[in-house]
């Protein structure tokens, strides 16, 4: 069975008026976005989100000498991407004499999930 539509003629709005209301606005406010997209970013890297997978499941402090095995890269390369990860506010660093050691910072990313969840 056919139905016949009736088309409405194009009319063109004026300048700076929106064509239609948005559908849904966003819950996320402004600062706490940015928030989570720096967590997000400095988690957009393969070896960063091993490195926090290791970090996580680790029961204490990693030093940075036992994380350098676990990936084909150069100890300056695994701290570089640890120094993003801690500026971001996931992973946190300790010195003791030559070595750092890095941990994951119980609620660094609580945030994030919940928002995911």
């Amino acid at each position: 069975m056919a139905v016949d539509l009736e088309l409405a003629p194009k009319t063109k709005r004026p300048p700076g008026e929106p064509c239609c209301e948005p559908v849904v606005y966003p819950d996320v406010e402004r600062d706490r976005a940015e928030r989570m997209a720096a967590i997000a970013k400095s988690l957009g890297d393969p070896v960063r989100l091993q490195l926090v997978d290791v970090l996580r499941r680790h029961a204490g402090k990693v030093c940075v000498c036992e994380l350098v095995p676990l990936f084909d890269l150069s100890q300056p390369t695994v701290s570089h991407h640890l120094k993003v990860l801690r500026e971001a506010g996931i992973v946190g660093s300790e010195r003791q004499g030559l070595w750092a050691y890095y941990y994951v910072i119980p609620d660094a990313l609580e945030e994030l999930a919940g928002w995911l969840a």
